[in-house]
């Protein structure tokens, strides 16, 4: 049997899960992908393996799943149970916040838990729950090696100006800075370009990871050099539930004439806003897509239009800009969201080929279009499963044949 790394990714009402196998030549096979969802209302046990077939399918009442580290306990249960009672060899995690201080993938310990306790408050949605699992393996696995992977490490690099506010230094020393997210997928989507979209490689490229979370990150060279995301992820393009780029003003507003606490702001700002407070209808795209509603059309203009604004604004700060890619479930899937951006961004040079779009190509811009535009599917889970190989041959621990060997 192969050794196997467990990739982890906990949020609040699910946890998503993938085995990878290490084959020769460290390359990488899923062998498994699934996720216990509804946490808390309607949970559900799901999984598929390699070749798409259901390997599991099991509901249970919201009090037996009430929380994530119990959602795990299960989620482990099953994969213990698949896997002959085996542990992987190594866990890796995604991590949203990683703060000033966590640049690159980290093996865990009780000591960096506790600094990555701290940042709880500036990704309220994510950071607990990524954390849950990683305790409840570090006390009953102290010897499992885990690997936190971060969604900030791959913006850390950016140059001051981008990282700043305009608020006294001591505030910047203290951490409070524009971090950026999803760096796990724009990491793997600069993987990708080589391959995939060769003439925009080492160009000025706007990603788009538009989703239920969603920004944009501005490449040059495959480097990150900005992002729509900021101290937290509430920042930049507006999400599912959450408002994006927001007047500070309006929070003072909410605090002094609205009496709102700074938990029901917190909620409101997380859990009320974005797709689901502009219509009033849903934070899913395809449900709005198929609305007739006009708050469900106005919402979607509005989405397209802060894409194409902050698109503006990555530019600039480029220099310029060669190439654009969609990715993550609208971005990939949402063909008139994709449609819409690239008509508000031919003053930029793209040329949308409707045909292609439509039909899930590639390149989505004509071959004359001066700038181009590609759909490149995300894979955060692989790209945990690299860092977490990575780290493990760095501790010089050999894989069950080598040891046999």
């Amino acid at each position: 049997m192969s050794e196997t790394i467990l990739v982890v990714n906990a949020g609040s009402s699910s946890v998503k899960f993938q085995v990878f196998a290490v084959g020769p030549y460290d390359q990488l096979e899923r062998r498994m992908r699934g996720q216990l969802e509804g946490i808390g209302t309607h949970p559900r046990l799901f999984a598929r393996g390699s070749a798409g077939e259901t390997l599991v399918d099991q509901r249970w009442s919201a009090q037996e799943i009430p929380d994530v580290p119990t959602a795990f306990g299960e989620a482990v249960s099953f994969l213990r149970a698949h896997g002959n009672g085996e542990l992987p060899i190594a866990i890796g995690h995604r991590v949203v916040h990683g703060g000033p201080d966590f640049t690159a993938p980290t093996i865990v310990s009780g000591e960096v838990i506790k600094k990555l306790e701290p940042f709880i408050p500036l990704a309220p949605l994510h950071q607990p729950n990524n954390l849950a699992p990683i305790k409840v393996i570090h006390e009953k696995h102290p010897h499992l090696l885990q690997v936190a992977c971060f969604d900030t490490s791959f913006h850390r690099k950016h140059p001051a100006v981008a990282d700043y506010y305009a608020i006294p230094d001591e505030l910047h020393t203290e951490g409070v800075r524009r971090y950026g997210f999803h760096g796990l997928s724009y990491e793997y989507i600069a993987g990708q370009l080589p391959d995939i979209a060769p003439e925009i490689t080492s160009g000025r490229v706007i990603v788009a990871h538009l989703g239920s979370g969603a920004s944009m990150c501005a490449m040059v060279d495959r480097k990150s050099i900005d992002s729509t995301m900021g101290f937290t992820a509430l920042d930049g393009l507006p999400m599912g539930t959450r408002p994006g780029q927001l007047d500070a003003g309006v929070v003072i507003y909410l605090m002094q004439q609205k009496g709102m606490s700074a938990d029901e702001i917190e909620r409101f700002l997380y859990k009320d806003c974005g797709l689901k407070g502009l219509s009033g209808i849903s934070n899913d795209v395809r449900d709005l897509l198929a609305s007739s509603e006009p708050r469900a059309k106005f919402a979607l203009e509005y989405f397209v239009y802060r894409i194409a604004t902050l698109t503006g604004m990555l530019a600039a700060a480029m220099g310029g800009i060669d190439g654009f890619v969609f990715t993550a479930g609208i971005g990939e899937n949402a063909a008139p969201i994709r449609a819409a951006v690239l008509q508000r961004l031919a003053w930029l040079g793209f040329d949308l080929d409707a045909e292609a779009n439509a039909a899930g190509a590639s390149r989505i811009t004509t071959k004359n279009s001066p700038a181009a535009c590609f759909v490149i599917p995300t894979n955060e889970g692989l790209m945990i499963a690299r860092h977490t190989l990575n780290a493990l041959r760095a501790q010089s621990i050999p894989l069950r044949e080598e040891k046999l060997a």
